[in-house]
């Protein structure tokens, strides 16, 4: 984003959509097709300041985190997508908003503290993008930076099995069976120095690794 440009207005969301589809769509997708269970679901703080950490390897991911978790979560999703009419207003109704995921998007951030501040909790896959098996091999200092600035603290969520839900040529999601694992909270880095971010991300990789070979 050109420094000079104005920043685009941040997006207030409210919570009425994604409580209804989370409750009569998602909730029973994860518990009656994937047969989805959840353990350290007591360990999620239900107010206050909050950074969802998770790792990435199913487009199903971003609905299948909010079923674990019970207060609302929000979202980066690639900015292409919200220019499909019909996409963008669901999407930005489930909390969602955009990011440029060719370097620093400043305003991405903006809206992710807003959403913070507002009350919802704030996702982001650390890696940024999906890997095939769920291990975190490259984190990005993102969330780190995010936690940072807001001073949330870091809650590692695990996702394990979707890597399975999908397969090439096949347009139905497979019948698979997800665990989603919930891991201690992390206090966020001190100030945005680098290696305070990495310290606090490489806690969150450590963290979600663990929790995904601990099969």
């Amino acid at each position: 984003m050109n420094q000079n440009q104005p920043l685009p207005k941040l997006v207030k969301t409210k919570t009425t959509v994604y409580h209804l589809v989370r409750s009569f769509i998602v909730n029973p997708v994860f518990h009656l097709y994937f047969r989805g269970t959840v353990t350290g679901r007591e360990k999620v703080p239900l107010k206050d300041k909050l950074i969802i950490v998770s790792n990435h390897a199913s487009v199903f991911d971003p609905p299948l985190v909010s079923a674990a978790i019970r207060r609302p979560v929000s979202y980066m999703a690639k900015e292409e997508l919200f220019n499909i009419q019909g996409l963008k207003q669901l999407i930005t109704a489930l909390g969602a908003y955009p990011v440029n995921r060719q370097g620093i998007d400043r305003n991405a951030i903006r809206q992710a503290m807003s959403r913070i501040e507002e009350g919802w909790a704030t996702g982001i896959f650390i890696e940024g993008t999906r890997t095939s098996d769920g291990r975190i091999y490259d984190p990005k200092l993102g969330a780190a930076l995010i936690a940072a600035k807001a001073q949330a603290p870091l809650l590692p969520v695990c996702l394990c099995g979707t890597e399975k839900i999908t397969i090439s040529g096949k347009k139905i999601p497979q019948f698979v069976k997800i665990q989603i694992k919930i891991g201690d909270l992390i206090p966020p880095p001190s100030s945005v120095k680098k290696e305070e971010l990495e310290l606090v991300t490489r806690q969150c990789t450590e963290s979600l690794n663990s929790l995904h070979d601990d099969n």
